[in-house]
């Protein structure tokens, strides 16, 4: 089984959302059960979350839809881990006030998209998708650049495998957003 990322630091305390954002560190950075997880992207891995969410965040704009964050947006499940999909969207009824908090979202994001790394499966985030899910994220999507496929995951608990010509699409989460799988890996 393939490691996720590296513990920065084991502890149990609780980190607070200032303490949190005051760490020296750039890029994804995730508190799973206390410990303090940094996870930085390879490159590939980071063009498809790029290319993916530009496409998203050029959709959602065109339709006013709400926000679409990157790999470094802090969400805090109830569990007090903070926890950071590579691409995010939150509906714009769903922002507090209607604006983009300033700190960590305190509410799961409507969709959750989670790249692979190249050692990484899908069995890597089968804790990590269940949570999203239990938790109230309404779509997963794990992108795999290994396989070229992407994997919906859905609260009912279906699942869809998608390659080449298929379409991606962001069903009633992302009205509208539709991209053919193989693009995001050309």
């Amino acid at each position: 089984m393939a490691t996720m990322a590296t513990p920065l630091r084991a502890t149990s305390k609780m980190w607070t959302d200032e303490e949190l954002m005051k760490l020296p560190y750039e890029g994804k950075v995730e508190l799973i059960k206390g410990e303090v997880v940094v996870s930085p992207a390879g490159l590939l891995q980071e063009k498809i979350g790029l290319k993916l969410a530009a496409r998203l965040l050029s959709h959602v704009e065109q339709h006013d839809l709400g926000d679409v964050y990157g790999s470094s947006a802090g969400f805090r499940p109830p569990s007090a881990d903070l926890r950071a999909p590579d691409v995010s969207f939150v509906r714009k009824e769903r922002l507090p006030g209607g604006e983009t908090p300033k700190g960590f979202g305190h509410f799961p994001p409507d969709l959750a998209v989670e790249v692979f790394a190249p050692d990484e499966t899908a069995d890597d985030y089968a804790d990590k998708v269940r949570e999203y899910l239990q938790w109230g994220v309404r779509l997963v999507w794990l992108v795999d650049p290994n396989t070229h496929t992407v994997t919906v995951c859905r609260p009912d608990g279906t699942r869809t495998t998608l390659k080449g010509n298929q379409m991606l699409s962001g069903e009633a989460v992302v009205p509208g957003f539709k991209c053919r799988v193989r693009t995001l890996f050309a």
